[in-house]
């Protein structure tokens, strides 16, 4: 059994339904729960939950930014060329336009943040196999 399984029920929010409009742009399955998605706001809310191992692909996100409002622990982030970094819940990532990044649940435990995002990501190649199994 993975750590913190608990998590696929959702921490704050409900963890939504299989993420599949995003599923081509994840390694594993993640759950999308949309929370904000007015036209008349310029950014989207949504409660992501990850099942251990998934990860999203290296992406960039234009003319925005990324916050990311960990609840579920326990994941990763990283920055191309920085070293990933353990996220835990109650911790807060701000990923400004243009910086490339990933993030995504720990090998062995569920994980789930709160993503609010402006602008348009862009979306690019995988998280290879080898690159996430040297974390620790």
């Amino acid at each position: 059994m993975a750590k913190h399984e608990e998590v696929k029920n959702g921490v704050i929010f409900p963890s939504g339904e299989k993420n599949e409009a995003f599923a081509h742009y994840f390694t594993g399955q993640s759950y999308l729960k949309t929370l904000i998605a007015d036209p008349e706001v310029s950014v989207g809310v949504g409660n992501v939950t990850f099942e251990p191992g998934c990860r999203n692909n290296w992406h960039i996100h234009r003319d925005g930014f990324q916050l990311l409002l960990v609840t579920g622990v326990e994941g990763w982030y990283q920055e191309q060329g920085k070293p990933a970094q353990f996220l835990k819940a109650g911790d807060v990532i701000v990923t400004h336009e243009g910086v490339k990044h990933w993030h995504g649940a720990a090998k062995d435990s569920w994980f789930e943040h709160i993503a609010i995002t402006a602008g348009t990501p862009e979306w690019l190649e995988p998280v290879t196999d080898e690159e996430y199994s040297k974390l620790k």
